[in-house]
């Protein structure tokens, strides 16, 4: 037997303190925002033995999501069929991987290097500053301004989009969010106590999103970006953006230079995404709190407890931007704090299209919006907030998508996600509390699942939070769920309704203070104290309608070290899976693989892309794609047939690194400055990706 991987790390969760320094202002070393008493998963167990005998009876129906065609497949009995189960995976891991997954895995690895799976070939895409708009400069560190960024890739890409360029044949537009900037690794010299106003400014252009066609090499995965093309775009931290949506106007959103509450200047911290069936682009603004200083010196307690919620508390921030414009001191502007943890909306086919604010979905640390739509055809959204111990949420539209292209249709789909239900979900286990003891054993029925229900919190612009209005539940939201009693779970990052089977697939990265004295303990869906690793939900709305106010839940991967008992890869056999930990971005092949880009991997090696079977006999099988180089996290995967796509986030973020001390020479080789890219990688044979 092997020994277990080392646990390497300078930081709770696996992260250089560099990476949390930059991406988060160091959350994880602050007081936990969320100090509601809500009930955790493990004290809200009742009438398990009843609830049972219900849950296992039903069968589950699945629609799926892209058709409306119906397939009934029955839950599996997990203490039941354990035994079966167990004898059909060992054999399975005789016989060949899923399709979609057939190559040979990677090994772990430190290698400062993108390392992809044997007989496969790379490119780098696209680079940070690399010129995309007319105008914009060739890059050159040495003489990098605000105006330059302003036309070149954005810094740290995170989700991408890739949609087909109508009229052009191999050409596919490329959206990328560029959540945060690492001053220290971009700037030669980089005092951080005193930045300049060209670097402050520099760093606003920075953020945000790029819109830039690609061109594909013929018969193979290559892609080469196309500066200069008339779709493309950069959205930055400056952007003027429209505020849309049951909140649009309210007083808790003006400011002295937006008397009106319906115009913001810029996006911040853009995280993970989504595609709506209509084909705009959303992005979540995540840790925005980050970028306001001051939060304090705030008097005022109602104010300074709703910042407090966010995480906005302390006196000057990382980049000190709040010296260069007063909207980022919260002390002078603590209404701009709340313009900001939205979900936004882009138009990727229109560069004069201005993007939109979305109040209507809520306001929280966002770090996805992926869509589905019920079975009467009304758009939904799932949602994480990305923090130890806060929510999962879904929006339910009131009005059904109209399709086609149409000024009608564009124009009617364009109001989908301002008028709807926001809910929050409250999960409930289904086994005696007794048995979930922290350790991640698994309980007597052998799976962590249960039932759950979706909270109603507002509908336009009435509220179902006591003592709160529909306009404080949309700004203030996690209050609101706090007040609702939902459910607090392990930073719920990425979410993926599977296209095959409408489960929807949550990413719960990890949580160090699981279990910690005055914290909370294990409970089903988080089931280890301490948990480094992560692990990944799967939820069943009933009917699989995506509209239902009931769900059941199983956990399908608990992350980490196969040889560690706390682990469990959906009842594949241990010793035939790649160890994988801290799960954040996901996406699905056309196979109905989930595929999983990891953050902060706690097992001492680099961060890595992982293909899972979700069905048949192979259910469970983990295996690894590639890794990334030093320091750098695996974003924004894209799993086409014959291409996979991935976002190279901060490489060479590690603690003690600079401009004068790089941590990685990727992707240019030394003596060159290290820069986020996107990579393509594709079959040397030109053959589909793990046929």
């Amino acid at each position: 037997m092997r020994n277990l991987l080392p646990l390497i790390s300078s930081h709770p969760g696996g992260r250089s303190a560099l990476t949390c320094r930059y991406r988060c202002g160091d959350a994880c070393l602050h007081e936990t925002p969320n100090t509601s008493d809500n009930a955790y998963v493990g004290d809200v167990i009742a009438g398990a033995a009843s609830r049972r005998a219900l849950l296992r009876a039903g069968a589950v129906v699945t629609v799926a999501a892209a058709t409306g065609a119906v397939a009934v497949e029955r839950a599996p009995r997990a203490s039941a069929a354990a035994g079966g189960a167990a004898a059909e995976h060992k054999a399975a891991a005789k016989s060949k991987a899923a399709r979609g997954l057939r190559f040979a895995p990677v090994a772990p690895n430190t290698e400062d290097t993108v390392v992809v799976a044997d007989g496969h070939d790379q490119n780098v895409v696209i680079r940070w500053g690399d010129p995309i708009l007319r105008g914009a400069p060739a890059f050159d560190p040495d003489r990098q301004s605000a105006k330059a960024q302003a036309g070149q890739f954005g810094y740290n890409n995170d989700y991408m989009a890739v949609l087909d360029v109508p009229g052009e044949r191999d050409h596919q537009l490329l959206v990328v969010n560029h959540e945060y900037t690492d001053e220290v690794l971009m700037f030669s010299g980089y005092d951080p106590e005193n930045p300049t106003r060209e670097q402050a400014e520099i760093g606003w252009a920075a953020h945000g999103l790029s819109v830039v066609v690609t061109a594909e090499e013929r018969g193979l995965g290559r892609l080469t970006a196309l500066s200069r093309h008339r779709l493309n775009r950069r959205i930055t931290a400056t952007t003027p953006f429209e505020v849309t949506g049951p909140a649009a106007g309210s007083e808790l959103l003006r400011t002295s230079a937006d008397p009106t509450g319906k115009r913001i200047l810029g996006t911040l911290n853009n995280c993970g995404g989504g595609i709506t069936p209509w084909g705009t682009v959303l992005s979540g603004e995540e840790n925005f709190n980050q970028y306001f200083a001051n939060g304090g010196s705030v008097t005022d307690p109602v104010t300074a407890a709703r910042l407090k919620r966010y995480g906005i508390t302390g006196a000057a921030s990382e980049r000190k931007w709040e010296r260069f414009d007063d909207r980022f001191d919260a002390a002078k502007e603590p209404n701009e704090t709340n313009r900001f943890g939205w979900v936004i909306e882009i138009d990727p086919f229109d560069p004069e299209a201005t993007p939109r604010k979305l109040t209507a979905l809520g306001r929280f640390k966002h770090e996805a919006a992926e869509p589905r739509l019920t079975t009467d055809g009304r758009p939904v959204l799932y949602m994480g907030d990305d923090e130890k111990f806060d929510y999962f949420y879904k929006f339910v539209s009131a009005k059904r998508m109209m399709k086609g292209n149409s000024r009608i249709a564009r124009e009617h789909n364009r109001t989908l996600l301002d008028e709807g239900t926001l809910y929050v979900a409250k999960f409930t286990g289904d086994s005696p509390s007794a048995e979930i003891d922290g350790s991640g054993k698994l309980p007597k029925d052998d799976e962590f699942d249960g039932a759950g229900e979706w909270i109603p919190l507002a509908c336009g612009d009435r509220s179902f939070v006591e003592g709160m209005t529909a306009e404080e539940v949309y700004v203030f939201t996690r209050i609101a769920a706090d007040k609702a009693g939902a459910t607090k779970m392990d930073r719920p990052e990425d979410v993926e309704p599977s296209p095959r089977t409408g489960r929807v697939y949550i990413a719960l990265t990890n949580n160090t203070d699981r279990g910690k004295e005055g914290k909370a303990p294990a409970d089903e869906a988080n089931p280890r104290n301490g948990n480094k690793h992560g692990q990944i939900l799967e939820l069943t709305e009933r009917w699989n309608n995506a509209g239902s106010t009931r769900f059941n839940w199983r956990l399908f991967l608990v992350c980490g070290d196969p040889e560690d008992p706390s682990t469990y890869f959906g009842g594949f056999p241990k010793d035939q899976v790649s160890p994988i930990s801290c799960p954040d971005n996901i996406t699905f092949d056309a196979y109905g693989n989930l595929w999983i880009s990891t953050d902060g991997n706690a097992l001492g090696n680099h961060d890595g892309l992982f293909g899972v079977a979700t069905a048949g006999s192979r259910r469970g099988e983990v295996k690894q794609f590639l890794t990334v180089p030093n320091g750098a996290e695996t974003c924004g995967p894209i799993v086409q047939d014959r291409r996979v796509l991935v976002a190279v986030q901060h490489p060479g973020e590690l603690d003690g690194a600079s401009v004068e001390k790089p941590a990685s020479t990727w992707p240019d080789g030394p003596g060159k400055l290290t820069r986020p890219s996107v990579i393509s990688v594709w079959r040397r044979d030109g053959d589909d990706i793990g046929a």
